[in-house]
Order: structure tokens, then C-alpha cells, then sequence
């Protein structure tokens, strides 16, 4: 009977051990996982909790990025957002534009602004904060312009596209720790949440929104007519 027992049990160490094996890699693997996805799982997703703020605190605490000279007649303020396909076509049909147009020859300051529209747009709050994260290091236009330009290229992940936006800011020449610091934290969330209740404030429900001088336009992906709004602002 002893003699039995002890067949049967070497019979099964080899099964014990092809299971030991297995939980070990298993363990290993999620340690892997865990630390190669550690960036997208700590990076901030989603606006912050903020305290209800007046109109003119909120302008404070948003920080616009602003372009042009400051003492420019005219005040251009956009909303967008990274992940929607219009905002998509007005950063590359539209805004060159009117930088050309009236930015770069002095007559206004244009004003980009953060709304993540959340919902299906995932990845717009990470995109802006990522944005945001090239503010740090001066390249906020460029790393705009990059985002909106690749669109399709994140948009549609099925997990949230940090590698991708580290790689646009190595192909932008940005000290890559310190973006990468500043992506896969929760950097500039109350910033970008900021820019989200402004523009809620001033009756923002779709991207992009543009408002010329406080009026908003009434097809701001149409050039000839925010052309003509905004020579109507400058009093041509």
C-alpha cells in the first residue's frame, strides 16, 4: 500500500511543477503589465473636483495659451477639444488662417482654450493635459498641431494612447523625462478642469467654439464667414 502511494505521488510531481511554473510566469507577467502600463493607469483621465468659481477667477485659473501681441484690438478665444474630428479640421484648415491673417500681422490675440467633451471622447482630457505637459517645455503650438494633425493615429485606441503621445514629444525635441513625468501624473488636471467650467460658463456645448471679442461665431470651420466676423470686430 505504502509502495502504492509513493508511485502515485512521483507519478505527480511533474504536474506540480509544470503548475508552479505556469503561476510563476503568470505573477511575472502582471508584474510586467503592471509596470509597462503604470504610465496610462496613474496618467489623470478625467476634470478634478474644483470649488465653484466666479467667471473672472476661473479666466485666472484657466491660463489660456495665448498668441499675438497682447495689446491687439481684438480678443479671438477658442475652445477645443483634441479629440474631435471638427476641431481636427478648423487646427488644420482654419487656424493657420487666421495666425496668418490677423495674428501674425498684430491685429489680435488668439486664445486657445481646453474643453474636453468626455463621453465617447476618452482620451480628450489626456490629450490636453499632454498639451499642456509641451506648455512646460515651450512647444505647446507645436504639440497642439502634432496631436490634431494624427488624430486617427490615437483617437481610436483601445487603451489610452500614452506611449504615442511621449513619442510626439520626442519627435518635438522635449526633454523626454520631464514630459514623461508630467504625462504619467496628474499634472495640469486642474488646469485643463478649469478651462472645461469656463468655457461652461460662457455656454459652451460643442468644439470648437470661437469667441471674437466675447461674441461667439456663429461657423468658425467656415473661413469666409470668421473672416468677416472678425473684420467686423477690427471695424473693417
Amino acid at each position: 500500500m505504502a509502495s502504492s502511494n509513493n508511485r502515485g505521488n512521483s507519478r505527480l510531481k511533474p504536474f506540480y511543477l509544470l503548475l508552479g511554473v505556469i503561476v510563476l510566469v503568470g505573477v511575472a507577467l502582471m508584474v510586467y503589465g503592471a509596470r509597462r502600463g503604470s504610465g496610462s493607469t496613474r496618467a489623470s483621465m478625467a476634470p478634478v473636483d474644483l470649488q465653484a468659481m466666479a467667471p473672472q477667477e476661473l479666466i485666472t485659473k484657466a491660463k489660456g495659451v495665448r498668441m499675438g501681441s497682447a495689446s491687439a484690438r481684438v480678443q479671438v478665444m477658442v475652445f477645443s477639444e483634441y479629440q474631435c474630428p471638427a476641431c481636427a479640421y478648423f487646427a488644420t484648415n482654419i487656424e493657420p488662417l487666421v495666425q496668418q491673417e490677423f495674428v501674425q500681422t498684430g491685429k489680435i490675440q488668439y486664445i486657445a482654450h481646453d474643453f474636453p467633451l468626455g463621453g465617447s471622447h476618452i482620451y480628450g482630457f489626456l490629450a490636453a493635459r499632454a498639451a499642456r505637459c509641451a506648455e512646460d517645455q515651450g512647444k505647446f503650438w507645436e504639440y497642439h498641431k502634432q496631436l490634431l494633425a494624427n488624430q486617427n493615429a490615437w483617437a481610436f485606441s483601445r487603451v489610452p494612447p500614452v506611449d504615442l503621445f511621449k513619442s510626439y514629444a520626442q519627435q518635438l525635441g522635449l526633454d523626454p523625462a520631464k514630459f514623461d513625468g508630467c504625462l504619467d501624473s496628474d499634472a495640469h488636471a486642474e488646469l485643463v478642469t478649469a478651462n472645461y467650467q469656463l468655457g461652461q460658463q460662457a455656454g459652451v456645448n460643442g468644439t470648437p467654439t470661437v469667441f471674437i471679442d466675447g461674441r461667439q461665431s456663429l461657423s468658425p470651420n467656415d473661413w469666409d464667414v470668421l473672416k468677416a466676423e472678425i473684420q467686423r470686430a477690427l471695424g473693417q
